[in-house]
Parts: structure tokens; sequence; C-alpha cells
């Protein structure tokens, strides 16, 4: 591997080549914090993509795509004054320390658990009013979700054991079916939302990270599907034009693969 100098240096680089692009490239001179948003959203999506494909190669280059991205935001905040590639990773490093007196202080922790919660209580005395003011409203809901249970079991806001979640999910799955039943639509969607986040929540219990094991469970009927369209196309027939019963002996063979 590297050594931290050859890892300063690289970073140099990359910051030397960024101000070359700011000045002499259209499109990059073109760019502004909000016109990056997007990109860097789709490019953290890639980054998850190569993580659970496992793809270590995939990973750096991600890793490298958003680099690039934040060192392009402060390139930005260093030309209309408001900060620069230091102020970025000072202010992490400052906070790093402040949130971790367990390492840079006094603080003694004996698990996993007591950091994350010292963490959440230090964020309170930092100004924030609530332990859920650090979810971001844009996240998609699973994840927020996820994130929401995180942060309140910080402040023990939590249940005790796995089958009192587990009782509460049969308990919203009844209760979904009793709407279903009546038939009203808005208590139906209602119903599902807290079905889902039961399960959110009993996930975090069985140490599952329900986006990830959702989005495997995307990627195998992705696999799969493709090669039922495959079947399809080597007999010359359509999906459209196949029973069920047919698709199902190339769907049943898929998952054999």
């Amino acid at each position: 591997m590297n050594t931290r100098q050859q890892q300063l240096d690289a970073f140099n680089r990359l910051l030397d080549i960024m101000d070359d692009l700011r000045e002499k490239c259209p499109w990059d001179r073109k760019q502004t914090l909000e016109s990056l948003r997007h990109l860097t959203i789709e490019e953290t999506y890639e980054l998850g993509d190569a993580i659970l494909d496992n793809n270590l190669n995939e990973v750096k280059k991600e890793l490298g795509d958003l680099l690039l991205h934040i060192v392009f935001y402060a390139k930005i905040g260093s030309e209309t004054g408001d900060f620069d590639m230091a102020d970025v990773a000072n202010e992490i490093c400052d906070k790093l320390i402040h949130r971790h007196p367990h390492i840079y202080g006094d603080v003694q922790v004996e698990n996993e658990e007591q950091v994350k919660q010292n963490w959440e209580k230090l964020k309170l005395k930092e100004g924030k009013k609530s332990v859920l003011e650090g979810v971001p409203k844009s996240l998609p809901a699973l994840v927020k979700a996820s994130r929401i249970q995180d942060k309140a079991k910080g402040v023990g806001f939590d249940w005790e054991e796995p089958h009192q979640v587990w009782d509460k999910v049969q308990e919203e799955l009844a209760e979904f079916q009793e709407e279903v039943k009546a038939g009203d639509k808005e208590k139906i969607e209602s119903e599902f939302g807290d079905v889902l986040f039961s399960m959110i929540n009993y996930a975090r219990f069985l140490d599952i990270n329900p986006e990830d094991a959702l989005e495997r469970t995307n990627k195998k009927f992705i696999k799969r599907f493709q090669y039922l369209e495959s079947k399809a196309t080597e007999l010359g027939k359509p999906l459209a034009d196949m029973t069920l019963a047919e698709m199902d002996v190339f769907w049943n063979e898929a998952k054999k693969l």
C-alpha cells in the first residue's frame, strides 16, 4: 500500500487538477453546488451498488468519483470565500475529536452501544433540539425509517427484546388486514406504512440492514427475470404470449443457477 506521504501527494495532485479544470474547462467552470447535487447522489448510489456486489475495484473507482465531488464543492466554496478544503477537513476533524471523548478525553465506555448513546447526547448539547434533526429530509423512506429508529435507540427509546418487536409486527399486520377488508384506501396505506416501519425495526434487532436486504432481492429478481427473458427469446416467443406455467419452468431454472 501507499505511504502516508504518497497518499498526501495524490490528494494534492487532485487539488491541482481541480484548479486546472475549474480554470480551463467550460463544463467544470459552469458547475455550481446545485448543479452537482444530483450527480453526487447518483455517484453515492453507484458506490452502494459496488459495495453490495463486493466489487472492490469498482468501489475504488466510485470512491474516487465521490472524492472528486467533495474537492469540487470545496473549490466552489473557496471561490465564494465561504470555505475551502482545509476548512472542510478541519471541521470534520474537530467534530470527530469532540464526539469521541472516550478517545480524546477522559470518558469511559464499555461497548459500541455506549459510544452511540454518547454521540447523540453530545449532539443535543451542541444545540440540536431533537435527536432526529440529523436525519436528512430527502432520504428514501426506507433508509430514513432505519435512521430514525437508530437515533431513537441512541437515547434509550427502544424495545428490549426481539420477540417484542415481532409481536408488534404481528399486531400491525392484523390491523392492516382489517383495513384491507374495510376497503378504506387511505387507512390501508397508513397501516401498510406501519407494517413496513415495524418490519424495518425488526430487521434492526436481527442486525439486518433492510435497505441492503431489499436491494439484494431486487438484484436477485432482475437476474432471474432476465434469464426468463433470454429463454423466451431463444424460443422466439414474447413473454406476453407465454402462460404463467411456461414462465414458471424457466423461473425455477433461474432459481437453481
